[in-house]
């Protein structure tokens, strides 16, 4: 098997290159007698892994590609190996956080231990396809999907920097206005007015730490969408923290929660949409499930999937 480790020297502010290479050698010299072989590749530009993890799987009968940096660079990796049967992906968060890993609660942090991924499986999972883009995680349009997405712009001055950048992003948007006219349909499902936002998860976190679907699983073949009514931004305050930490049943005039596999949006004009934390600008967007799309690294010793 060959083992390829995608790292973004961008990642988490901070180029952690070396860090994986003392990790990832001091993993394989513990594993002398493994035929097993490995190559660390430092990406030069946003989406360059896709085509660095297709070379690879063309030339090797199995692949293994490790994400190393956020979510950002999983979704590299996930837009890579989508669709390959002999490629496994597997999130190494090298920075403070990773969205999707959360979802895996008290087990997230083996995807933190090379040695629990080199030992562990191999599991199908789903993802989303997002106007031709994959997705392993959650889609989002609306105020949510502009504060996600205008963040960096805010974190990158130095006297803002760091989390105050979302607090920033949230102030500037909301002043831009927190609703925009949709037409989403989905399977006996049809609105046509201005919304908040609407959230589609495959799976539970995203933006930091939001948690809008406590249940969603990223093998069930079903996505959690959320779709939120136009709000004033007394209302957006009262029942934030509600959405984010998965209370939407207590915002029954707010909220509506559907599973399907497959939701349209429409806009007057392009909107940005959030893909797995990256931005896509469209007018028309189209979110489809797609079952068993990818092979997903389980590390030894999680019970997620049991």
């Amino acid at each position: 098997m060959k083992h390829l480790f995608i790292v973004n020297p961008t990642a988490g502010g901070s180029d952690k290159t070396g860090v994986v290479r003392e990790k990832v050698e001091a993993a394989f010299a513990r594993r002398a007698d493994s035929t097993d072989t490995y190559d660390i590749y430092v990406t030069r530009a946003p989406m360059d892994a896709p085509g660095k993890i297709r070379e690879e799987a063309t030339r090797n009968e199995h692949l293994r590609v490790y994400a190393c940096g956020g979510d950002g660079t999983l979704n590299e990796c996930v837009c890579g190996a989508a669709g390959l049967d002999n490629v496994a992906v597997a999130p190494f968060p090298t920075g403070t956080g990773n969205d999707f890993c959360r979802m895996f609660g008290p087990d997230k942090d083996l995807y933190r231990d090379l040695d629990a991924l080199l030992d562990g499986g191999e599991r199908p999972i789903d993802l989303i396809d997002c106007n031709g883009r994959y997705c392993s995680n959650i889609c989002s349009v609306g105020i949510d999907a502009r504060i996600g997405t205008t963040v960096h712009k805010y974190s990158k001055i130095p006297v803002i920097g760091g989390a105050t950048g979302y607090v920033v992003s949230t102030v500037v948007n909301v002043f831009k206005g927190i609703n925009r006219h949709m037409r989403v349909r989905m399977k006996n499902y049809f609105v046509d007015e201005e919304l908040a936002l609407v959230c589609a998860c495959n799976g539970r976190y995203y933006g930091g730490g939001f948690n809008p679907s406590l249940t969603a699983r990223p093998d069930d073949g079903l996505l959690d969408v959320f779709v939120v009514k136009k709000v004033d931004i007394i209302t957006l305050a009262r029942m934030i923290g509600k959405y984010a930490a998965g209370k939407y049943e207590e915002c029954p005039g707010y909220i509506t929660r559907i599973q399907t596999d497959e939701v349209t949006i429409s806009f007057d004009e392009e909107n940005v949409v959030n893909v797995d934390g990256e931005a896509l600008y469209a007018k028309d967007v189209n979110i489809r499930l797609i079952p068993g799309a990818m092979k997903l690294v389980v590390p030894a010793g999680m019970h997620f999937f049991d």
